[in-house]
């Protein structure tokens, strides 16, 4: 299994409009970074988890052609906003794209792109397949089987997902026990790791290194990286052995 960072930024990505902080003035190629998703591919399969606003340039870098589903870990922009891109993978298979997520956040979808799913629509369009999947549940995608993991972002429950030995979490600030044992046996784990003051909704560096250290996985990539995080070459210095920040573009084979 190939996994690839498509996007490590938060909300607003990494360089920030009109900032002029060390990170966002950065020439340092990792510190460029878009929109928080990752491309996960077996020889069969290709899932993307999340399609935020960078979502076609993203699949451009990625030189990617085929997509079988999309899988969502919730609806706030940055992680929906790209949808109307996958026209061009209904073009090129010539089949509606399935999406998985909760059901509250398919009905988001629907609202927030309601053209796509009008009794009249126009054409060209995108075409989506709406697939409701539950807390703790297992679905396949191909030859991939896909574990749902119910974590908390401030008030608002949403999803992480395990791919056999890859466990994908972000935006995440809470963990409860029962994740944890989910996350167990995991040999790589994607987690989100903002910035280093407290934040209401995301982990902090602290925060998500003692979560890192107490799930047990041996190797652990941060994402969803704002600006305030500071430079890479600075910060990666903080992190313990088997703790390391992800940039977008790395490649991982699981």
């Amino acid at each position: 299994m190939k996994i690839t960072f498509l996007g490590t930024g938060t909300s607003q990505g990494v360089p920030m409009i009109g900032c002029q902080c060390e990170a966002c003035k950065s020439m340092d190629f990792r510190d460029k970074r878009l929109r928080t998703s990752v491309l996960v591919e077996t020889g069969n399969t290709t899932v993307v988890i999340d399609s935020g606003p960078d979502f076609r340039q993203q699949m451009l870098s990625a030189c990617t052609k085929k997509m079988d589903a999309l899988v969502v870990t919730h609806e706030h922009k940055d992680h929906i906003a790209g949808l109307d891109d996958l026209r061009a993978f209904n073009y090129l298979q010539q089949k509606s794209m399935p999406i998985f997520a909760l059901p509250r956040v398919l009905e988001h979808i629907k609202v927030e792109f309601a053209y796509a799913f009008a009794e009249k629509r126009y054409l060209g369009v995108p075409q989506l397949d709406l697939f409701p999947i539950a807390e703790n549940e297992k679905f396949m995608v191909g030859d991939l089987e896909i574990e749902t993991i119910p974590v908390m972002h401030a008030r608002l429950p949403i999803l992480g997902f395990r791919f056999g030995a890859f466990t994908y979490i972000t935006d995440a600030n809470f963990l409860s026990p029962a994740a944890f044992e989910q996350i167990k046996g995991s040999k790589v784990m994607v987690l989100n790791a903002l910035q280093k003051e407290p934040h209401i909704s995301h982990f902090t560096l602290d925060e998500a290194i003692e979560v890192a250290q107490l799930s047990g996985v041996p190797n652990v990539y941060f994402t969803h990286i704002s600006h305030k995080m500071g430079k890479q070459k600075d910060v990666e210095k903080l992190l313990p052995a088997g703790v390391h920040f992800a940039y977008d573009g790395l490649q991982l084979t699981i």
